[in-house]
């Protein structure tokens, strides 16, 4: 490991960040959903959206684009549905909050479908999904974002990297969660790997005349012109059927923007209202409770046995072994309870400016 990685305490960093969002004026009880999405974040190794992604939401507060205090509005709601306005707050706040009414009205009538317009950027998709499984449900969780990826023979980012999650319980200490981007890396990989000096995998961005870029430094300044474009998974053009990613992508815009009257495409980029910009998105929610088909033990039980046996496959000469959604991620939470979560300089950077900032000053950090 690199001499300039070092391991923070997981339950210190999560009291950090809580205070970070307390001393911008988010309420503790909100300010603790936010910390436990991110700290979940990296200590299910997805670095891309945790304490990294602490600086983004510091600015974006103090600049406007998000609401500190979040108002929740509900626009309509059904004995199994509701749409839910965010207002511009917290994305975190207003999907755990969307996710608890989905799996409320699961747990009564079997399902629980909740979108949500004008919100803001919620973290990994993943958590919502785990809060359903730990209900014993089904849970599928949806999110735009700003424009990354281009259609299929185009160059221009239209749609975002569009999470399409789902979670489901098994009998094993790990449920199947796979949580993944319709992109084949998403922007938040880009900016990890700009923080490590770090080149991007081959075949996974272009520019805007469809060549294949690397450099992650320069993606982002590409990215800000609108001239580099994240590709879909399936990768550039139809060979190798970059159609699928696509058309994947557009279901999550569809679920996340047409269901709610929200933005989409171009606008998730940004508007001005009454003189302020807001970065808005939109998501969408579904508990599946799983005794109205079939008693959980008896599905965990199939859901265990359906793992098992994937993994338990015939491999390809000299793999070490199979995996299924989630258990890396049970792999890796279990290392970074004991061992702490890995900080790299700029992370360390970042964490001295908002501890300088906000008084923070009884956080000990060793960069400190």
């Amino acid at each position: 490991m690199s001499e300039d990685i070092i391991n923070i305490d997981a339950s210190t960093l999560e009291n950090f960040i809580k205070d970070v969002f307390v001393g911008l004026g988010v309420p503790k009880e909100d300010a603790s959903i936010i910390a436990d999405v991110l700290i979940t974040s990296d200590l299910r190794g997805i670095e891309s959206h945790g304490i990294q992604r602490c600086k983004m939401y510091y600015d974006r507060i103090k600049e406007g684009l998000y609401n500190p205090i979040t108002k929740i509005d509900i626009i309509k709601e059904g004995p199994t549905t509701a749409l839910l306005d965010g207002n511009c707050g917290m994305g975190h706040v207003i999907a755990y909050k969307a996710m608890k009414m989905a799996i409320k009205k699961a747990k009564k009538y079997g399902l629980g479908a909740v979108a949500v317009r004008n919100s803001t950027h919620f973290g990994i998709a993943g958590y919502y999904s785990l809060m359903a499984i730990k209900e014993g449900m089904i849970g599928l969780t949806v999110t735009n974002a700003r424009p990354s990826i281009p259609p299929t023979f185009g160059s221009e980012p239209m749609l975002g990297t569009n999470p399409l999650t789902v979670g489901a319980p098994t009998d094993e200490d790990f449920p199947f969660v796979l949580d993944c981007a319709t992109s084949i890396i998403q922007r938040g990989k880009v900016e990890l790997n700009a923080r490590i000096n770090k080149m991007v995998p081959e075949n996974t961005v272009i520019d805007e005349n469809g060549d294949i870029m690397r450099d992650p430094n320069k993606i982002l300044e590409k990215m800000l012109e609108r001239k580099a474009s994240l590709l879909p998974l399936g990768g550039k053009g139809e060979e190798t059927a970059g159609y699928k990613g696509y058309g994947y992508a557009t279901i999550v815009e569809l679920l996340s923007a047409a269901l709610q009257e929200g933005i989409y495409l171009r606008d998730t980029l940004g508007i001005v209202e009454d003189g302020q910009k807001r970065l808005k998105v939109g998501h969408f929610f579904l508990a599946i409770n799983i005794d109205n088909f079939i008693g959980l033990e008896s599905f965990k039980q199939t859901a265990g046995n359906i793992m098992r046996d994937l993994r338990g496959s015939r491999k390809i000469p000299n793999a070490e072994r199979i995996y299924t959604a989630g258990e890396k991620e049970k792999i890796m939470e279990d290392i970074r309870k004991s061992k702490g979560i890995p900080l790299n300089k700029s992370l360390q950077n970042d964490i001295k400016t908002m501890q300088k900032e906000l008084k923070l000053d009884h956080y000990k950090f060793s960069f400190s």
